[in-house]
């Protein structure tokens, strides 16, 4: 399971990083197209994962947490976007800007990630809301590695 999901979430990534130069419109559109079938891909695998049955509660749950994860995501995608057209004209107050936009979406993330903790421990118990915690801290993490690993580095070309 880890290594056909660490292959397709690179490919995923290598996609989106590659796409930078599109314009927003069009964007936004491979953006959801990717979302979608990131989400496909990922529920399977959390099925896998966790083994509940179809009608179990967590997948209501789940679903809810996929809609509001997915509205981070394209927060990121701008993010990441700002971040990379205007890599060659960075000041301060523009580092600061993208700094605390990504801050602000990770704890975000974070944040979201243990209510729907709370959520699916309430409904379908501590060791269905551990997979869950677990798993999605496991995803976050590869893609937060990904990202930085597909981004410059403030600095790395003479800024």
């Amino acid at each position: 399971m880890k290594k056909k999901f660490l292959s397709f979430l690179s490919v995923l990534l290598i996609t989106v990083l590659c796409g930078q130069t599109i314009n927003a419109q069009t964007n936004t559109e491979e953006t959801d197209l990717i979302q979608s079938i990131f989400g496909m891909e990922k529920k399977a695998i959390v099925a896998e994962f966790i083994g509940v049955e179809n009608g179990d509660l967590f997948w209501a749950l789940y679903d809810d947490y996929e809609t509001k994860r997915k509205e981070l995501g394209k927060e990121r995608m701008t993010a990441l976007m700002n971040y990379v057209e205007n890599y060659n004209n960075l000041d301060d107050a523009k580092y600061d800007e993208i700094i605390a936009s990504m801050i602000s979406l990770q704890k975000r993330t974070d944040k979201l990630i243990d209510q729907y903790y709370k959520k699916i421990k309430k409904t379908s118990g501590s060791k269905v809301a551990a997979q869950f915690f677990q798993l999605e801290g496991y995803i976050v993490t590869q893609i937060r590695a990904a990202i930085f690993d597909g981004i410059p580095m403030i600095g790395e070309f003479g800024n």
